[in-house]
């Protein structure tokens, strides 16, 4: 029991942190996974695994992450999906946490599940708001590009290694943290005179 909740645990928190990068990406790994039966679900989450979820997460997947590609339209986004990806970070949570009692499944799925998706995606908004005001957009499609394919390799390794998953996830958290502070010094710094 342990070792699937502790599992079960890690690939719901590596979903949710893939979440803050792209919303319906994790989704649909989380879609496929439960229909091959790679990743089991907890009882009110079955749907999940269904043919029909995995075309509309599939569609949802793709024009989520062509719209990335718009300049000035991806900050946009980010406003829309921060929110969307702390409820997605939660429910892929606690759809991935089986045999646990329904408090504690929500209470780690809203703390953990959600807090992380949040985290990474405000993490994420800053980036590109600040890639929008050095480059005028221009370097946008880059930081949607890096930020879908962090998507895919820590939804992969959330599936299929999740204890790699975690490790990735603890050290992108922490990394973030420091390099955004790292930001916010420099950006406080005063303009030295000439």
């Amino acid at each position: 029991m342990i070792p699937e909740l502790i599992a079960s645990f890690f690939i719901g928190l590596g979903l949710a942190a893939s979440v803050g990068f792209r919303v319906f990406l994790p989704l649909l790994f989380l879609s496929v996974a439960s229909y091959f039966g790679v990743v089991p679900l907890s009882e009110s989450w079955q749907w999940v695994g269904t043919l029909p979820a995995m075309v509309v997460f599939g569609v949802a997947t793709l024009l989520e992450t062509l719209a990335y590609f718009i300049p000035w339209f991806d900050n946009l986004l980010d406003a829309i999906t921060l929110p969307a990806a702390t409820v997605a970070g939660t429910a892929v949570m606690a759809s991935t946490m089986v045999d646990i009692e329904p408090m504690w499944r929500w209470a780690l799925a809203i703390i953990a599940g959600g807090g992380t998706a949040g985290l990474v995606k405000g993490l994420n908004a800053k980036t590109r708001l600040a890639s929008t005001a050095t480059t005028g957009g221009l370097g946008n499609p880059v930081v949607s590009a890096t930020e879908t394919v962090a998507s895919v390799g820590l939804s992969a390794l959330s599936v299929f290694l999740w204890p790699l998953a975690a490790l990735v996830v603890i050290l992108l958290l922490v990394g973030m943290v420091f390099f955004f502070r790292r930001l916010q010094r420099l950006w406080k710094r005063p303009a030295s005179r000439s």
